[in-house]
């Protein structure tokens, strides 16, 4: 019997989460996924402001790369990145809470794109990340147990 992809990309999203001590130590919450696509927010602290007070890129850009990560992965075929690049379009401000929306664009094969934005609180962009992913092998969650152990129903 073929799962539910959406209940699927729901339980992946769930053990990705609890084994990502980074995206849970930095307050991120899951806020959709499903196959493609994930949204993930996360308060913007006062430990996370740069020497202009304003959040540091790289909050930012752990906050897209998390949500690129939650998106790729929701089939449940273990996805890595192969390249990611980011356009910081405006500043994030203590206090803010950033929401990161991933896309699936393409998928062909081993290979996938997606698109992230990141925006603040009032939808203004704040950011803009591409994401390049390489399928690898292995699964987030175990469904072998649900089948016969080769694989079939």
């Amino acid at each position: 019997m073929m799962r539910d992809p959406q209940a699927l990309a729901r339980e992946v999203a769930r053990a990705m989460y609890e084994a990502d001590a980074a995206t849970r130590s930095l307050g991120m919450r899951m806020d959709e996924v499903g196959p493609g696509h994930a949204a993930l927010s996360m308060r913007v602290r006062a430990d996370m402001l740069n020497g202009h007070g304003t959040c540091h890129g790289g909050f930012i850009f752990s906050l897209a790369d998390s949500a690129f990560a939650f998106a790729c992965n929701a089939r449940n075929v273990s996805t890595v990145a192969s390249g990611c690049t980011i356009d910081f379009l405006a500043p994030a401000r203590e206090g803010d809470v950033l929401t990161a929306v991933a896309r699936e664009r393409s998928l062909a094969g081993r290979t996938g794109v997606y698109d992230v934005t990141v925006s603040n609180q009032h939808g203004e962009a704040v950011a803009l990340f591409r994401g390049r992913s390489y399928r690898i092998r292995g699964q987030i969650i175990d469904t072998q147990s649900e089948q016969g152990g080769d694989g079939h129903p």
